[in-house]
């Protein structure tokens, strides 16, 4: 009698398990199919025009909170940092060989710029919005100008004030 109460007993619990473990792979399955869904749907969007302010990007910069008042000499240093080493590629007011930093604020998080200034080869092998916006540039790779990151964050003030 004990065998037989013992082994329905494991009976029981496996088929607990199994269907445990099934609910978990039914979860799983899930998400994943909603983030295929989600990636479906950004890649309808360029990645110029896509929002992404969760992501930080790859980098040496992990955080990057930011005054509520913007400091107008590292603007001024960003502006001429920007002129001297961006304007080639970028344009304020309009798309050229690479995206206009205008409203870029509203659809990058600080650490994401910072990172793509500093670093703009290794963003693109590893960040999945850099690699878009290399697709949608027609392959026209950011060059590295070898910033500091003192010098990137004065750009990324300019590009404060171009909303």
């Amino acid at each position: 009698m004990k065998k037989l109460l013992f082994a329905a007993m494991i009976i029981s619990v496996t088929t607990w398990s199994a269907c445990g473990n099934s609910a978990q792979e039914e979860a799983r399955l899930e998400r994943k199919a909603e983030m295929a869904k989600k990636i479906e749907e950004e890649s309808k969007i360029p990645a110029s025009e896509r929002i992404t302010l969760d992501s930080k990007g790859v980098g040496p910069i992990k955080n990057l909170p930011l005054d509520e008042v913007i400091d107008e000499e590292m603007v001024q240093r960003g502006m001429e940092l920007f002129k001297t080493n961006c304007s080639a590629c970028h344009k304020v007011d309009k798309r050229f060989i690479g995206p206009s930093p205008k409203g870029i604020m509203t659809r990058r998080s600080p650490e994401w710029i910072m990172n793509m200034i500093l670093d703009p080869q290794l963003m693109v092998e590893q960040d999945r919005c850099a690699k878009d916006l290399l697709v949608e540039f027609n392959g026209a790779a950011m060059a590295n100008q070898n910033l500091t990151e003192e010098q990137a964050r004065d750009i990324l003030e300019y590009f404060r004030t171009l909303e």
